[in-house]
């Protein structure tokens, strides 16, 4: 998965991966009972082509054999999506590792799982866009409606509004996509609002919640606690399929959220709190954005797969010395000393009342009035 890299001065480092994968091994996490660590594989072209054209899948190979020859009404060897040598192959093997993780699921070999190098949600069928190349989420999601699932529930809170996601099922009634991200009034990819609920034969399968720039711990979790839950509940998916990138951190570069460590740990447990309530366990969590590579990255996706192993980690744990020497002396930067960062995560729920004079509660307000009554759901009490 290291061979997906942009170039030295790109956001999306490989290193990100590779610190993550070694700070959930000295952690003991992929030690744990009942934990196990495939390898991943390229997907073939015909499991590429259940989301994206032929033509497109051909232009992605025909930039990864030369990079000079760019594509950018594709997507492809523009200043976000750079052409590399052999980006088919690196694209495609972080798709494999997607399907694997459904695989394991519609097998029943695994409950929970977890591919932190995926959750590509900016990849359209024809576009390349916003650092992905091929959406893996949609391909998983795919798989497995195509194995039988008859509905799953893609919940996505990254920073940015997973539109690629949302665009591939615009009119799929099968598959309900939940994003919460930074209003595409200030970040890209300015799309991801409240009127934007699916297609004609799919009202109410497209949910989106805007938030405002600055939004931190509280205002983000209660904004998902005023929105997901309920709308899972209705929808009644066989599975849930997650998308965790980590750039709302209040230490990235690349959006104006901010979130800490701990609330994005708290999100995980409730994504997977929900998924043991409303399908039976069945998980398939991704990683996605974050750009933190020593401080934020690593600790946000540890926790996710601690959790999805059924082990969360105390935040209060000292990241292991280890990893941190590993740090110093291949970045020349100082790690962090715990896997949290004691942050006040306390959310004001939303049956205490809403605030009219409040833009995170006006923004949450128009979701739940846009999407809540295609459910039977009152949009100020439930």
């Amino acid at each position: 998965m290291y061979a997906y890299n942009f170039g030295p001065n790109h956001p999306m480092s490989p290193k990100r991966l590779e610190l993550t994968s070694m700070l959930a091994r000295e952690l003991g996490i992929y030690a744990l009972p009942h934990v196990g660590v495939e390898a991943s594989r390229v997907a073939s072209d015909s499991e590429l082509a259940t989301v994206h054209s032929a033509a497109y899948i051909a232009a992605v190979k025909r930039v990864g054999n030369d990079p000079s020859l760019s594509d950018p009404d594709r997507g492809l060897g523009t200043e976000d999506d750079p052409a590399f040598a052999g980006m088919h192959e690196a694209s495609a093997r972080l798709a494999g590792a997607s399907l694997t993780a459904a695989d394991a699921l519609i097998s029943g070999t695994a409950v929970h799982a977890v591919n932190f190098g995926g959750g590509m949600h900016h990849a359209d069928r024809e576009k390349a866009s916003g650092f992905c190349i091929y959406n893996d989420a949609a391909m998983a999601v795919t798989r497995l409606l195509d194995s039988g699932v008859s509905k799953v529930a893609y919940i996505d809170i990254d920073a940015h509004h997973g539109d690629g996601t949302q665009n591939i099922f615009w009119d799929d009634p099968r598959v309900l996509t939940i994003s919460l991200h930074e209003s595409g009034l200030t970040l890209f990819p300015g799309t991801g609002f409240a009127n934007e609920v699916g297609g004609p034969r799919a009202q109410g399968s497209a949910v989106n919640v805007a938030l405002p720039a600055g939004t931190s711990d509280g205002g983000w979790l209660r904004a998902f606690h005023a929105v997901v839950p309920q709308l899972v509940a209705a929808f009644g998916p066989e599975v849930i399929v997650s998308q965790h990138g980590c750039d709302s951190h209040r230490d990235d570069e690349l959006s104006h959220l901010n979130t800490s460590i701990d609330a994005q740990r708290e999100a995980a447990l409730s994504i997977g709190a929900l998924a043991e309530q409303v399908c039976g366990g069945r998980w398939l969590a991704m990683g996605g954005g974050g750009y933190n590579i020593v401080s934020v990255v690593p600790r946000v996706w540890s926790h996710l797969m601690a959790i999805a192993a059924g082990r969360p980690v105390p935040l209060r744990t000292p990241v292991p010395p280890r990893w941190r020497e590993h740090v110093l002396e291949r970045y020349g930067r100082e790690a962090p000393l715990l896997m949290g960062e004691d942050a006040d995560i306390w959310w004001r729920s939303w049956e205490v009342g809403y605030n009219p004079s409040d833009a995170l509660d006006r923004t949450v307000m128009a979701t739940r009035k846009a999407v809540f009554p295609l459910y039977g759901l009152d949009p100020w009490f439930d």
